[in-house]
């Protein structure tokens, strides 16, 4: 049974950061790729950033690219997402998922998800 469990989520201004967590109960950590997700009101999920499960190779959403960091910590089953410079367009509700498997930027080749997190970034 796998289980995702994302936090640190809130409210933050323009320019300001925030890290995400995502608490991941797998035993074969290391076989799956995880990545990011996220979704605004009236829109459909897109893709934030993915990280093999190396953690050698990363991948980032052209939108994201420079502002974001996606890391994992094997010893704590646990990957994060350092948000930098957030402007009010990144506001969403982000979703941590796993792959048993290559990276992959579609949500649709994603095994397990999270109940999400909610960013609210203010202009």
């Amino acid at each position: 049974q796998v289980r995702l469990v994302e936090s640190g989520g809130g409210l933050v201004q323009a320019g300001g950061s925030l890290r995400l967590s995502c608490a991941a109960s797998i035993r074969t950590f290391s076989r799956y790729t995880m990545g990011w997700f996220r979704q605004a009101p009236g829109k459909e999920r897109e893709f934030v950033a993915a990280i093999s499960g190396s953690g050698e190779s990363t991948y980032y959403a052209d939108s994201v690219q420079g502002r974001f960091t996606i890391s994992r910590d094997f010893a704590k089953n646990t990957v994060y997402l350092q948000m930098n410079s957030l402007k009010p367009e990144d506001t969403a509700v982000y979703y941590c998922a796993a792959r048993y498997g290559s990276v992959s930027n579609r949500d649709g080749n994603y095994d397990y998800w999270g109940q999400g997190t909610q960013v609210t970034v203010s202009s």
